[in-house]
């Protein structure tokens, strides 16, 4: 049997890295672009089995028909979201794989490296002394020590950032409407958090419920000053209504490592374009706005892991093994997937 073909969609160049060093161990013939996957790309396809894509992709409707109808049976999405996947178009024809959880401890880090950067103005200090101005003023930030921090969302990311604030002797609270049974965590409403928070940072999957949970409401209850960092998914603030929050002063600074229509820019060189998405621009060019584009997971070991278990997911696919990382529209019902990682959604 030859090797099994995989179509490789949205390829950079630390994905070749760390795919090809560890496909030496899985075999697969990979076929990498550096197109994004979509309706229009999506005939690329053809003559693999396999598809790799990635959060940007679009797997919608069209496209799964696309795939489907190339011959594609699996895609590895090398990611842990997937907001962008169209499950119910996929089912019964398409089996889908993730990475659930690559480096929880590479976004908790960058979570808190975009808290200090903010508070103690560390990208203002850097430009400021390149050009020699050794001045201190506007540069005043406050002790983390002994603040209130609302997080948002408890999974393995929230647990660990906890974990991080804790170690600056911050006071944790929290809201999910799932909280992890047994935990040492004070969970609280999502308004009396809003109201007791001097930082506010997410750590959610986005859904129907957590669409925009970010909103003109949620924001008349937060503090006057507050801090809100978002390295989860973009469209859980409401991005117009963030701007104008933060024109008006009321909201103290924003760290977004994701923005809601991040699409066509995040992962791409727009330096010599005119950055046609207002918003952003104007959220960009903010001093107490820190943007950095969909940056949070890349490190080292998390590239690693991402390649490794999206090689394994795949292969354990062909082998006809149990897929233990498959998600289909179902698996988040009670009782109506059948899998529980046990056997295959279908």
């Amino acid at each position: 049997m030859g090797k099994e073909k995989l179509c490789f969609f949205d390829t950079k160049p630390y994905d070749k890295e760390f795919f090809e060093n560890y496909n030496k161990d899985y075999g697969f013939e990979i076929q990498f672009f550096e197109e994004k996957l979509n309706f229009r790309t999506a005939i690329m396809a053809a003559g693999s089995k396999a598809v790799c894509a990635f959060v940007n992709d679009t797997l919608d409707k069209r496209v799964m028909d696309t795939l489907a109808e190339c011959g594609v049976e699996v895609i590895g999405m090398r990611c842990a979201g997937y907001n962008n996947v169209d499950f119910k178009a996929a089912f019964g024809r398409i089996h889908i794989v993730r990475v659930p959880a690559y480096s929880p401890y590479a976004v908790a880090e960058h979570t808190m490296g975009m808290l200090l950067m903010l508070n103690r103005k560390l990208h203002r200090a850097y430009n400021r002394t390149r050009e020699y101005n050794f001045s201190l003023n506007g540069l005043t930030g406050f002790d983390l020590h002994g603040k209130t921090i609302g997080i948002i969302g408890t999974g393995k990311i929230g647990r660990i950032f906890i974990d991080v604030c804790l170690g600056f002797g911050m006071k944790v609270v929290a809201y999910d409407p799932y909280p992890v049974q047994g935990s040492n965590i004070t969970y609280v409403s999502l308004e009396e958090l809003c109201r007791t928070s001097d930082i506010i940072s997410l750590h959610c999957p986005l859904t129907k419920e957590t669409h925009h949970i970010i909103n003109p409401e949620t924001l008349a209850w937060m503090k006057k000053g507050v801090y809100i960092i978002n390295t989860s998914r973009g469209a859980l603030i409401d991005s117009e209504a963030l701007l104008s929050a933060l024109k008006s002063g009321f909201i103290g600074a924003a760290g977004l490592d994701v923005y809601e229509e991040e699409t066509d820019f995040f992962y791409e060189d727009v330096s010599n374009q005119i950055l046609q998405d207002d918003i952003l621009a104007r959220l960009i060019s903010l001093p107490n706005v820190l943007v950095t584009s969909h940056q949070a997971f890349l490190t080292k070991e998390a590239l690693g892991n991402i390649a490794e278990t999206t090689l394994k997911n795949l292969k354990d696919y062909f082998d006809g093994k149990p897929l233990e990382n498959e998600i289909c529209y179902q698996c988040s019902k009670d009782n109506s997937c059948k899998k529980n990682h046990k056997e295959r959604c279908f």
